[in-house]
């Protein structure tokens, strides 16, 4: 943002951005969201407008668009980008058969789906996984953002129901672990047979994965046995740290008591 503020500091806004006219008298901006933000950081009172006669599903499809040329873009930004297309596509006549299609269908012609993908550059089932994570909670999403769910986990963890997914959520919490590919399905499978406690959630979260074993922070045994049992593998290093800086200020002290 700080950089589109420079270059418009600079150069001026090259591109005005895109309203259309509603019927109230006012303007709805459809295009250009973050180039007025940068105006209006720069100290600049009034941009240029391209006025365009567009529908509300119109509106939609191009504010989609422009979104999805941005050079980074959020997980989360595309799912519920590509959602707000296909549902302004499906207002538009068309089909969003997310699950199935018709076979009649396959031969007549195109699904929103398919048109989607296509003009994405996307696959099918990736348009599918993304779409899917508009199902997760808010803190679930934000973590697949963060990159901290990968994405097919992910989606497996949006077809539980949003109160399961929130003790999923308090479990990872817990155990400090996200759940690999093959615990999401097998919470999947629970669910869909109608035993996915939460408790079942906790036991998944509680298994040790391979990617995931503790290495000993220490090999050597002088160091080792100096550090309590109960302390987690995981945060030996910092008990070490806390123990060298609490003897080094006790050293300082010591010379500053000697002079």
């Amino acid at each position: 943002m700080m950089e589109l503020v420079e270059s418009i500091k600079a150069y001026g806004l090259l591109h005005p951005v895109v309203v259309r006219p509603l019927e109230d008298g006012r303007f709805e901006m459809v295009s250009g969201h973050r180039r007025k933000r940068a105006c209006e950081l720069a100290g600049i009172e009034t941009i240029p407008a391209r006025i365009m006669e567009l529908t509300r599903d119109e509106a939609i499809l191009m504010m989609v668009d422009s979104n999805l040329q941005r050079d980074e873009i959020l997980p989360s930004e595309k799912a519920r980008a590509y959602k707000m297309r296909l549902e302004a596509m499906n207002r538009q006549g068309k089909r969003t058969d997310l699950t199935s299609v018709p076979v009649e269908q396959k031969l007549k012609t195109k699904t929103s789906r398919e048109v989607l993908a296509e003009s994405m550059g996307e696959s099918q089932a990736q348009v599918q996984r993304y779409i899917r994570l508009t199902e997760l909670i808010p803190e679930l999403l934000d973590m697949v953002d963060e990159k901290k769910i990968a994405l097919r986990p992910a989606v497996e963890i949006s077809y539980l129901p949003k109160e399961t997914q929130a003790w999923l959520h308090e479990a990872m919490e817990y155990a400090d672990a996200t759940p690999s590919h093959a615990q999401t399905i097998k919470m999947r499978k629970f669910q869909e047979e109608g035993k996915l406690t939460q408790e079942v959630v906790e036991s998944i979260m509680e298994e040790e994965k391979p990617n995931q074993r503790m290495k000993p922070a220490f090999r050597d045994e002088r160091i080792t046995k100096l550090i309590p049992r109960n302390i987690p593998m995981e945060r030996q290093t910092d008990y070490v740290v806390k123990a060298l800086e609490f003897y080094a200020r006790h050293l300082e002290r010591k010379r500053n008591q000697e002079r």
